[in-house]
């Protein structure tokens, strides 16, 4: 049978379309910038038909009304990576939060006594002229998701772009098409202040021509792209990028002509940013996107010389210690690609991996280089993996330290208001 006559025959409304779901079944949805607006509002319709319905899914940006109170015994999210709009729900015990590796998901999703999944809610850009669509902005999780499913239901959006590499899915492999036409949600980049600005350059220090780069997103990766400008043939190695990779390209800084794996591509697993970086990466051959456990095998990254991963965190101890997914005992976010790229950028020949943080929260009452974590804090980057921590006043560098080594150089790039007391701690637990 003709590809189209297959796509017409499978063409339905988003409330049609979800009546494939049905009671205690596992739905996975597409997040990010990628989220399937229009069958998520079906879904939500059709809450009150149903029950103990679980969607799995990771960060997702829009409004979250399938977690509001009221979806309770309806519908219950399973976020393995948790975004603001779950975080409510997750601390106050009407979503789940499951902790994993941001490689280990789609292995995850396939396992018969883990997330094995009903239903994939997916969005998709249009056919081609042999009916293969593709994942848009979001691969890295929504390919093996729509492969793992009995069941993938697919936005099919005019306005998404055709993302290239390992990126395709067959419309025969789709149970209920969906037609949509809306623009792709965006998230511009930030603003960096100048403390942002700060780690920004200390960071730029560290990276040499040639290097391959985790590029993520936030005010400190933002504020990195700005003072990269003088650097030469940088690659990109990345679960995510934004919008500044379009600038570097544009001056000749990001070649990939250095790079030792997928020499002059990018390799990503998801895209966020705004209208012109969608614009930008639509069928063009320099991006290629591929599943998450590809991307974020250390093993994968190792093979990149030079590979430079920068992350954040929210505290740090004495010790090395980085706590990057929770408050104490509040779930923030999760561990993502943190130590994926911590441990392939410290296999790689030449690699560099850098947690950066602001010193302080709270503006200046609390240091984020503490004695200890918070009672209940979630260790993502132990000691073992820690490396070099770069704050706005200065680099400290962690691997193959001494304890005692260690905290005199995280007190020297801790705010000087609290150094002193990092340090009286460190003399009474006799650290140094």
């Amino acid at each position: 049978m003709n590809w189209r006559d297959v796509y017409h025959r499978k063409l339905c409304s988003a409330d049609a379309a979800v009546q494939a779901i049905q009671s205690r079944q596992r739905v996975f949805m597409t997040g990010n910038c990628s989220v399937p607006k229009e069958l998520l509002a079906a879904l939500v319709r059709r809450a009150p038909d149903l029950q103990d319905v679980e969607i799995v899914q990771v960060l997702t940006i829009g409004p979250a009304d399938y977690v509001a109170p009221e979806m309770a015994g309806h519908i219950r999210v399973n976020s393995l990576f948790i975004s603001a709009n779950v975080r409510k729900a997750v601390n106050e015990g009407r979503a789940d939060f499951t902790p994993i590796l941001l490689s280990q998901i789609p292995r995850a999703l396939r396992d018969p006594h883990l997330l094995l999944l009903d239903v994939a809610m997916i969005h998709c850009s249009p056919p081609d002229e042999h009916g293969f669509c593709t994942f848009g902005v979001e691969v890295g999780l929504t390919k093996p998701a729509a492969e793992a499913a009995r069941i993938v239901i697919a936005e099919v959006n005019d306005r998404m772009p055709r993302s290239l590499g390992d990126s395709f899915i067959h419309v025969s492999k789709l149970t209920h098409i969906v037609p949509v036409s809306y623009p792709i949600v965006e998230v511009p980049m930030g603003s960096p202040g100048e403390v942002q600005k700060q780690i920004a350059s200390h960071i730029a220090d560290l990276i040499p021509d040639g290097a391959t780069m985790q590029m993520g997103i936030g005010e400190i990766p933002d504020a990195v792209l700005l003072y990269l400008k003088d650097k030469r043939d940088l690659g990109v190695h990345t679960e995510l990028f934004s919008d500044g990779v379009i600038d570097l390209i544009e001056t000749g800084v990001v070649t990939n002509a250095a790079k030792t794996l997928h020499r002059g591509k990018i390799i990503s697993g998801f895209a966020l940013g705004s209208q012109r970086l969608y614009d930008f990466m639509d069928n063009n051959p320099l991006f290629e996107f591929h599943p998450q456990d590809y991307i974020n095998d250390p093993f994968i990254i190792a093979q990149n010389a030079k590979q430079i991963s920068i992350n954040s965190a929210l505290e740090i101890d004495l010790t090395g210690q980085v706590c990057a997914d929770s408050m104490g005992t509040i779930f923030y976010s999760g561990v993502g690609g943190q130590l994926d790229f911590v441990y392939g950028a410290l296999r790689s020949p030449g690699g560099l991996p850098i947690i950066a943080m602001p010193a302080t929260a709270r503006d200046g009452a609390i240091s984020r280089i503490t004695p200890t974590l918070k009672l209940g804090a979630g260790v993502v980057t132990t000691r073992n993996h820690v490396h070099t921590v770069v704050t706005e006043y200065g680099v400290a560098r962690l691997f193959g330290k001494s304890i005692r080594q260690r905290v005199h150089e995280l007190v020297n790039v801790a705010a000087p208001q609290f150094r002193e007391e990092l340090l009286h701690f460190a003399r009474a637990q006799h650290w140094i």
